[in-house]
């Protein structure tokens, strides 16, 4: 009996043989793999990948989907388990093998830094000379590939999948936005396949089939070389990067793999890919040229090795961001990709794509993978061809949580830029956009701030200093100190334009606003709600703040392009959802001076009895029509005031005068932790219920919306604040009695309460305030103490004022 829908996967490498295990594993029979080449060596990335399966990851979504990968194939019999070695030849690579060590244990991985004589034992070859010390995960390994995705396709077939060799897809047929099936060539001419479901696993030929379909698909191919050494004396061992210089290595019986990403990038055209391949469509000519410094540099490293063969430039997909793809296309119902997926990561994106599928939700935090998390500007050929030829590059580098990327910039500015140059801002950059950290011009501001302030203090114990490491002290200044106090005891000017900005209009918005968020939205004009948008498991997706600017206009701030897209597929009929980001611009506005500052300026009463708290109104700042609404993210009076971007300028040069402060994130970041500010993405995210993420007040019980019937109020964990004796960065382990209890998420120096803090995830036993635990942080041992909140202003008479 067949079952589920009509479901046509394109590409029969690992990631599609994958899906296709998943799905019929959850009782979807009706699953067609379509693919080019031959079963089940098709000739993409899949039948040259060398198979490393590293677990380890900053991202606790991609460390996932390689353990579930290594336990999947564990049972199937396709992966040997031999360890996963990471050396360091510098002092630096040796300290931030301790911070992965601490990604690990966050994310439930063991593995332990050791020292150079372990790194010999467990690879005899190496010249323990010039290793200082390793990162040891013995669960990491080799997963056989092709060995893996048949495995799972011989499961499918069993389930009732159907498996087609030499079926090109020349087409990708829809009908009214939906997708009805692909149009395939066989040696027995063309063909149609009726599916309701299209996934496209195709690898590097993603960006093909997207086009056929009508959907950008943000992938990059790249070559990356790879080469096998003579014979050499050791008969096994672990799975060995040496990312100082770009290189892994892997064992091939009595000989050793090399590969390496210390090449020039390489990209590979969609029209080059046939033509100019070798013996298989992945594989390129290999370049010797580029080879010669990679194997100079190996031969450092292992200096037994003679000679190499083999060699050959395989083509890899890369992403602008390194993530890989996947979900429904915004543009095309039925639509959907599983692509720039790796080996290493293949099983578990499959389980995750068949849980999207099969469920309508999966139980991993997929906001860093999703196709949607892409601005339109990040979609341009340019962008996707220079963002993943600089993510080739940076592979084995060592990356600061803060570091932005380089180039292209600026790319997306506010209205307010010029006068943030002039000001000596300190740009950092997301999504795109131009943020100043701090600026320059308020370093007088620091200095006067020392004087009156610290007491007997020195300055550096008062600024944050003395508890920063050299990690943490990176793009940050101590000036955030003063743009904090100005804003604590003056008023400051921030600028708010990357938020996303929607407008969602049309007889039914309040009805549709109602189901999709948890708080009541449906209030009459001039209201502000903070709200949250929850998937059917009851996670947190979202949360936004609504606005309702008339009987059927609402604007709601929310977190990104996801978000857009969330309410774009659910809207119904008669609800239009419009981004309105690039058309506006947002400053804003707080600190107890912000009623002085505002008032004289516009025909607005901006009292407190006259202008409450989570409402807006439209009126006029000088010359400039405004949106004003009364919130604050950093736990002060003030507003957020929106304009069109055509006189964001003018706004500006309205507000900052003499004695008004720009301030920039990471005083802002200071601000919101201290008066417990969730940061979605960071704080919480779709893993996380509202009353274990401490947001259990914006979720109403008297009303009907998605996800309720999924939510638990019995707490088993609990993110809470904690006071820590020095700035970490978030993802680190939180350790008490000897074992990892949890993982730290957003942190900074509090420089209201003169301390560093962080929050973190803890199970509820230690989530009471006074509970010691420790961070583990790169190595170290930093006491923490888990602190009641809000820390600051717990009685909200700063805001109400």
């Amino acid at each position: 009996m067949v079952s589920g829908p009509r479901v046509v996967i394109i590409g029969a490498g690992i990631v599609g043989c994958a899906l296709a295990d998943e799905l019929t594993g959850r009782g979807w029979s009706d699953v067609t793999v379509v693919e080019q080449g031959p079963l089940f060596a098709a000739g993409g990335s899949s039948s040259h990948a060398p198979g490393l399966v590293f677990q380890t990851n900053p991202s606790k979504t991609m460390t996932e989907f390689a353990s579930h990968t290594v336990r999947k194939y564990l049972t199937l019999g396709t992966f040997d388990q031999v360890g996963g070695l990471e050396v360091a030849t510098t002092e630096v690579r040796l300290t931030d093998l301790h911070r992965r060590q601490g990604w690990a244990a966050a994310w439930g991985v063991e593995g332990r830094v050791i020292g150079p004589e372990e790194c010999a034992k467990l690879w005899p070859l190496i010249d323990q000379g010039k290793v200082l010390g390793g990162y040891h995960v013995p669960s990491d390994g080799l997963a056989d590939a092709l060995r893996s995705g048949e495995a799972q396709a011989r499961r499918a077939i069993e389930r009732g999948a159907s498996f087609l060799p030499h079926h090109t897809v020349v087409g990708v047929e829809q009908r009214a936005g939906r997708v009805t099936g692909v149009s395939v060539s066989t040696d027995e001419g063309l063909r149609t396949i009726a599916a309701d479901v299209v996934v496209c696993a195709a690898g590097f030929w993603g960006p093909t089939i997207g086009a056929m379909a009508g959907v950008a698909v943000p992938l990059l191919p790249l070559a990356h070389q790879y080469a096998k050494s003579g014979e050499v004396a050791q008969p096994g061992g672990p799975i060995l990067r040496h990312q100082d210089k770009d290189l892994y290595f892997r064992m091939h019986g009595s000989r050793v793999g090399v590969g390496s990403y210390a090449h020039r990038p390489m990209p590979v055209a969609q029209h080059e890919i046939a033509a100019k391949a070798t013996t298989m469509p992945s594989l390129q000519a290999f370049t010797a040229e580029d080879f010669e410094p990679a194997w100079r540099d190996a031969r450092e490293l292992i200096p037994s090795l003679e000679g190499y063969c083999e060699g050959i430039n395989g083509i890899f997909s890369f992403t602008p961001d390194g993530f890989p793809l996947i979900g429904q296309s915004p543009g095309l119902e039925g639509f959907w990709l599983a692509e720039a997926v790796w080996v290493t990561h293949s099983a578990g994106v499959a389980r995750a794509v068949a849980e999207l599928l099969v469920d309508g939700t999966s139980g991993y935090d997929l906001h860093e993978c999703e196709l949607s998390r892409f601005e339109p500007v990040q979609l341009s050929p340019a962008f996707v061809s220079e963002r993943g030829q600089q993510n080739f590059v940076e592979v084995y580098d060592i990356i600061h949580p803060l570091q932005p990327m380089e180039s292209p910039r600026p790319l997306r500015t506010s209205p307010f830029h010029p006068r943030q140059q002039e000001l000596g801002a300190c740009f950092l950059e997301g999504a795109g956009w131009e943020r100043p950290h701090w600026f320059e011009s308020n370093r007088p501001l620091l200095e006067k701030l020392v004087t009156r302030r610290h007491g007997g203090l020195s300055p550096e114990l008062f600024m944050g200093t003395a508890q920063r490491g050299e990690w943490a002290s990176r793009h940050w200044s101590p000036i955030a100190a003063a743009e904090a106090y100005a804003t604590r005891e003056q008023v400051a000017l921030y600028d708010m334009t990357p938020l996303k900005r929607i407008e969602v209009s049309g007889a039914g918005a309040a009805a549709f606003l109602q189901y999709l968020t948890t708080n009541n939205v449906d209030k009459k004009p001039g209201s502000v709600t903070y709200t949250l948008l929850l998937d059917a498991r009851g996670g947190i997706r979202s949360d936004l703040t609504v606005a309702r600017l008339d009987e059927e206009t609402f604007q709601v701030g929310a977190n990104g392009n996801l978000d857009l897209d969330w309410l774009r597929r659910r809207a119904p009929a008669g609800v239009r959802v419009r981004d309105i980001t690039a058309g506006t611009c947002c400053v804003g506005v707080w600190g107890p001076g912000a009623r002085d500052l505002v008032q004289p300026l516009t025909d607005m009463d901006m009292s407190h009895a006259g202008f409450r708290y989570f409402t807006c109104r439209s009126g006029y700042l000088g010359h400039v029509p405004v949106l004003a609404m009364r919130v604050s993210y950093v736990g002060e009076l003030g507003w957020e005031l929106y304009t069109g971007a055509d006189l964001g300028l003018k706004l500006w040069d309205t507000l900052h005068r003499e004695g008004v402060t720009a301030g920039g994130r990471a005083a802002f970041n200071s601000l919101r932790l201290e008066k417990g500010y969730r940061l979605w993405g960071t704080d919480m995210t779709p893993e996380h219920q509202p009353h274990e993420a401490g947001l259990g007040f914006a979720v109403r019980d008297d009303k009907d919306f998605l996800g309720r019937d999924a939510l638990s109020t019995e707490l088993t964990r609990k993110l809470v604040p904690m006071f820590t004796t020095e700035v970490v960065m978030g993802k680190e382990p939180v350790r008490h009695a000897g074992r990892t209890v949890g993982y730290t998420t957003s942190a900074a120096f509090a420089h209201t309460l003169g301390r560093p803090i962080a929050y973190a995830w803890l199970p509820i036993e230690l989530a009471e305030p006074g509970t010691h635990v420790d961070i583990a942080y790169f190595g170290n041992r930093v006491p923490a103490q888990v602190a009641a909140e809000p820390l600051y202003d717990p009685g909200m008479e700063k805001i109400r004022r």
